[in-house]
């Protein structure tokens, strides 16, 4: 397993500017990032990556503040409301049961999230996506940003496939299949580091201080111009 640290950034950034001159232009142009931008491992933050499904990170952060003013947010205390409750603090329907199904699977023991930071990225996909309303997208969120992997990947991220169309001039933008289809080349170590460059590319997008769930988003989908093509996963 690969880990996103501040050390490990700088050094990823390097290794793709050697390999990539668009993107050591975009890094002359505006800098290193500065920072990680990283959430802690757990409930809460589970919960808000499943609020921030298909809707604006603003949107899903004023929900999520919400709910946890009103319970502090813990899954015994999330199912101390019922679903009108959630819904009167700005959840949906569907993502109230999705968060409600959270809650109980991690009271009953069918869900623990601690372990998770010793297994492998499949192994924490799989445990994850077993519960409805944890899908692909969510499962690589919690990976890239709660568990700080380097090689999770959201190939199906709008926000990933728009920005690498754009970042490279394509004509079209380039899907989930064609995304996992590609590897930068190099020591199987050097595979993960396209993390730390799209981390680079999304700060100066953003604020040039702190990373939003879609820059992260972005990251992998530099594979596309740096490697050969591999199995999807």
């Amino acid at each position: 397993m690969e880990f996103i640290t501040e050390t490990t950034l700088p050094q990823g950034v390097a290794w793709l500017c050697d390999r990539d001159l668009d993107l050591a232009r975009l890094v002359d142009r505006h800098g290193p990032p500065t920072r990680l931008w990283i959430r802690p491992p757990g409930f809460p933050t589970l919960v808000r990556i499943i609020l921030e499904q298909q809707v604006s990170l603003a949107s899903a952060q004023s929900t999520f503040d919400r709910l946890n003013a009103a319970i502090h947010l813990t899954p015994d205390r999330l199912l101390t409301l019922d679903t009108d409750q959630l819904k009167g603090l700005g959840l949906s329907r569907q993502k109230a049961h999705y968060v409600q199904i959270l809650a109980q699977a991690i009271l009953s023991g069918e869900l623990n999230l601690d372990p998770l930071a010793q297994q492998s990225d499949e192994a924490v996909r799989t445990e994850l996506c077993k519960l409805k309303g944890i899908g692909p997208w969510t499962a690589e969120m919690y990976l890239m940003m709660a568990l700080r992997r380097s090689d999770a990947w959201p190939v199906g991220d709008l926000a990933l496939q728009i920005a690498t169309q754009r970042l490279k001039g394509l004509e079209q933008r380039p899907k989930g299949a064609e995304l996992a289809a590609i590897a930068p080349p190099g020591d199987p170590g050097a595979a993960s580091q396209p993390t730390y460059f799209g981390r680079a590319i999304f700060q100066v997008k953003a604020n040039k201080s702190s990373l939003t769930p879609q820059a992260i988003a972005l990251v992998n989908s530099l594979r596309l111009f740096l490697g050969q093509p591999r199995s999807p996963r």
